[in-house]
């Protein structure tokens, strides 16, 4: 059986290609750099991270964007016709006033980890764009197109056009054509298909959170006019009808009788044995708070066509823990290294930081054995802050690291990071106190932007490298540190792990919790910190209560 959800922690608006046996998933990387993450699998049960997409910041700017923008819901597709690879993704500047500026982009390679070309400017129609290769050679982008005038029914309707299928510019205006399924509202998320003479039509809808669904609609005409499915929504983890309020969380949709919450925004893939599996994004919250610190994962559902051409889930239109796996032959994975010793030349795929590309804040090559990070602006920052993480998959276990630093100023630190965005983490950090005059542990949080520095949780730090912690306990988490590796003492308070997620911070998060460390050097920019090793040590398969 496979086991849900396939892709933990931060892996949301999953989607799926097929190139011959191999299976490919892209996911949002919103703030994030490398963007676009792609996982590759070959039976549908395993996955592992195989390659980042976007590698150049020069080409996606994504400093001074707020957490949760940036980029939003790629499309990867394979077309047979070209022997290529397509990756269409939006970049999302703001959503102020409703009017969500959105850039869309396309990409292209010959191979999913070869060279990709640079992104071509397509349209800024919406969001959630993606790319349908029709069976002719023609090719054309759908999109949400977001409604942001006054006396016009919300949230706007499903657009498509026309793309050059050489230089991938549009050929006109887009055109809208459809305008949802249920009453859930916050259409989205759309995918085309063609199968048996009818073009489908997958989209999202009810919103991101507890009320979110997968819905589906076709058509003999591209264009239209679809008819949706009699049906929907096919999948759902609150399968109720409702209006869609103004909360994008929407609580009391919450179903306790499934696992896996928030169920929606899905592509499927037909196997060649007919079979078909859908993936989708789902989140696992804390009970009975509600929050997810985990972030939106990817799951997979198997499905099946009906005699009349719908598309339905085994067993009914709720998210399965548990799900049959298909007929092809299990690749079993080598599992990854968790310990990081940085003596290697280059960093590990898994690794992440804001808005900047971690090489421009990295050197794995000045101090052998060691990831040398250069201090940047404060963790506050959405322009350039040296943070280098990973997203957090589990919240049972430890994390633990080796800092060899020694600060000057009080506006030199380095350490350990839970870190949901710029505005809500907490960080155990070396520093300078002027108050003891001598380096020191402490502990900073920040929660809804306001900082708190516990005081009394300062020590002095001895001169020497320090072995830094963090003990994950479910809801709840603290700090630890150590001088041989071996011997460690709690430090600072015992913090609340459910506030790292969407729910807690706000509306426009869209993330979840990283786990890394980061260097800050408020005067001059140049301070470094050296890290001898991360080690991530996570039970993923803990059950989240």
């Amino acid at each position: 059986m496979i086991k849900n959800p396939v892709i933990k922690g931060c892996a949301p608006d999953p989607c799926i290609c097929r190139k011959g046996d191999d299976y490919y998933c892209a996911v949002s990387s919103f703030e994030w750099f490398p963007a676009v993450p792609v996982y590759h699998s070959r039976d549908l049960k395993n996955w592992e991270l195989i390659a980042n997409v976007i590698n150049d910041y020069s080409e996606i700017d994504l400093r001074k964007l707020p957490s949760g923008k940036g980029i939003w819901a790629p499309c990867l597709s394979y077309c047979e016709n070209d022997n290529k690879f397509y990756l269409l993704f939006g970049c999302m500047y703001s959503t102020a006033a409703r009017y969500h500026d959105c850039s869309n982009f396309i990409m292209t390679a010959d191979e999913i980890t070869g060279e990709w070309s640079k992104p071509v400017y397509v349209h800024s129609a919406g969001f959630d764009a993606s790319l349908f290769h029709d069976g002719d050679g023609r090719k054309y982008v759908c999109s949400i197109d977001w409604e942001t005038r006054e006396g016009y029914e919300k949230p706007g309707g499903i657009c498509i056009c026309e793309i050059d299928s050489k230089t991938l510019k549009p050929l006109g205006f887009p055109k809208r054509v459809y305008y949802g399924a249920t009453e859930r509202g916050c259409l989205e998320a759309p995918h085309i298909t063609k199968k048996n003479g009818f073009y489908y039509l997958m989209c999202a809808e009810g919103g991101t959170g507890y009320g979110h669904s997968v819905t589906t609609a076709r058509s003999r005409e591209l264009f239209g006019p679809y008819e949706p499915d009699p049906e929907n929504p096919i999948l759902t983890s609150y399968p109720k009808n409702f209006i869609r309020s103004v909360d994008h969380v929407v609580a009391s949709c919450f179903n306790p009788d499934v696992k896996l919450q928030k169920a929606g925004h899905g592509s499927y893939v037909d196997l060649p044995n007919g079979e078909t599996y859908l993936m989708h994004l789902c989140s696992r919250p804390f009970f009975p708070e509600l929050r997810c610190t985990l972030g939106r994962e990817t799951a997979i559902e198997k499905m099946y066509w009906t005699e009349d051409g719908w598309l339905r889930k085994v067993g009914g239109k709720l998210p399965d823990e548990f799900v049959k796996e298909p007929e092809l032959e299990e690749a079993v994975l080598t599992p990854a290294n968790e310990l990081d010793d940085f003596d290697g030349d280059e960093l590990g795929k898994h690794f992440y930081s804001p808005r900047v590309m971690p090489s421009e804040i990295a050197d794995l090559r000045s101090r052998k054995g060691y990831l040398r990070l250069r201090g940047g602006e404060s963790f506050c920052s959405v322009n350039s802050a040296s943070i280098i993480a990973r997203k957090l998959t589990g919240v049972y276990g430890t994390i633990t690291t080796k800092l060899d630093f020694t600060p000057e100023i009080y506006k030199h630190s380095a350490g350990l990071l839970i870190y949901y965005n710029e505005q809500n983490f907490v960080y155990l950090r070396k520093y300078y106190s002027e108050t003891l005059s001598s380096p020191a542990l402490g502990i900073t949080k920040l929660e809804h932007g306001e900082k708190t520095e516990f005081l009394d949780a300062r020590t002095p730090a001895e001169n020497r490298e320090v072995y830094l912690r963090a003990v994950l306990k479910g809801k709840t988490f603290y700090f630890e540190y150590g001088y041989d590796g071996e011997n460690y003492s709690r430090i600072g308070n015992v913090f609340d792990l459910t506030k790292l997620s969407d729910d807690y911070v706000g509306f426009g998060s869209y993330t979840g919790t990283f786990v890394g460390i980061g260097c800050a050097d408020l005067m001059f920019r140049e301070k470094t910190a050296d890290f001898d090793f991360f080690d991530y040590q996570i039970d993923e398969n803990a059950e989240i209560v």
